[in-house]
């Protein structure tokens, strides 16, 4: 494809990509800092034949002598195969979240949402964007703790599924003895397989002497066990890319979000846009740490005494607080200690917790 216009220093030209299951579409847009070209929407399957035909269509389509950036959403799991053969090429790859590109529609009015439309609004994006971050795989072992703890997590799930309906039966009227016995088999087959994922887990985090010796130090916070340490330097791929406790919120759904009109006091909370995984990770351990964590607790009890009903916003005070102690040990290599805590983690929290209980 042959822009219309004449590239520049500033030309940037991007392949927007929307991934489904089986298939992907994709589109080009070329951009210089007035003018904005795109290309026909292409549809390939996903798979490696399906790759290989969207670099050669890229090739074919782009203008010589200038980069090619591919841009795609996180999409589940199923645009890791894509991103991961385009790394392996050494091609610029560019993954965001989805509430990202549907932000950006809003900003460029479209409302239609089609597989067609979102891979040109993924395509011109990329070109108005100049401050992506590159993505980069997850290191090995990430990627496997990763993998063990979102199956140990599903299999908890699954467990506390069975027990609420073997509690239900059991209360039941004249429940057939043999279906008691299934459930209660079941609950054991679950119970041994959970045990069996949290001893991979352990053994994987073993197997790296300075892993094993990080997350050591950070259960040193009370209310955090190893495994859920492990699991949550896991979904952050032990920090690499965060370069702030301010994103690292951002990254969990967890900053503050505040919505007014016209009003004077805004009714201010959680974004929510970000890693759900992080934020399950936290509630349970930050139910415990308001009752056995000083520091924490003290946080938790102001924040109820000044508002009535307010256990919620404090509990989701509680969890931002010990997501950001542990990505403050991590970067200090310190044990925890409430009495030397940074000055600036100390007033930024204060300021969280504020802004929560308004």
């Amino acid at each position: 494809m042959t822009p219309d216009f004449t590239p520049n220093e500033w030309f940037i030209q991007c392949v927007g990509i929307d991934i489904a299951k089986s298939t992907f579409t994709a589109c080009m847009c070329m951009s210089n800092v007035r003018e904005r070209q795109m290309s026909e929407v292409v549809t390939f399957s996903n798979t490696k034949q399906g790759f290989n035909q969207l670099v050669k269509w890229a090739r074919k389509e782009a203008v010589k002598g200038y980069p090619i950036r591919f841009l795609m959403e996180a999409t589940g799991v199923y645009y890791e195969s894509l991103a991961y053969h385009l790394y392996r090429l050494k091609q610029p790859v560019y993954v965001v979240l989805a509430n990202k590109v549907h932000d950006y529609a809003k900003y460029e009015g479209v409302k239609t949402k089609t597989d067609d439309v979102d891979a040109r609004v993924i395509a011109r994006m990329g070109c108005a964007d100049r401050n992506l971050y590159a993505w980069e795989p997850p290191a090995p072992i990430y990627r496997e703790l990763k993998q063990l703890s979102r199956t140990y997590a599903g299999l908890k799930k699954v467990r506390t599924a069975l027990s609420n309906q073997l509690e239900a039966v059991t209360h039941a009227e004249e429940t057939l003895p043999s279906i008691i016995k299934h459930y209660e088999r079941a609950i054991a087959e679950m119970d041994k397989q959970i045990e069996q994922v949290q001893k991979e887990i352990r053994k994987k985090v073993e197997q790296d002497s300075s892993l094993s010796a990080k997350i050591k130090r950070i259960a040193t916070i009370k209310g955090l066990g190893e495994d859920t340490i492990a699991a949550i330097v896991a979904e952050t791929n032990g920090f690499a890319f965060i370069t702030s406790r301010k994103q690292l919120a951002s990254y969990a759904g967890l900053d503050v979000r505040a919505h007014a009109s016209g009003q004077q006091d805004p009714k201010r909370h959680i974004s929510k846009h970000g890693n759900v995984r992080l934020r399950y990770l936290l509630y349970m351990p930050a139910l415990v740490a308001t009752r056995y964590n000083p520091s924490i607790r003290l946080t938790y009890e102001r924040i109820n005494m000044r508002n009535q009903n307010a256990k919620r916003i404090g509990v989701i005070a509680a969890m931002r607080k010990l997501l950001l102690l542990v990505y403050t040990l991590w970067k200090n290599g310190e044990e925890y200690d409430a009495n030397k805590l940074n000055p600036y983690y100390k007033k930024e929290v204060g300021c969280i917790c504020n802004d929560l209980a308004r």
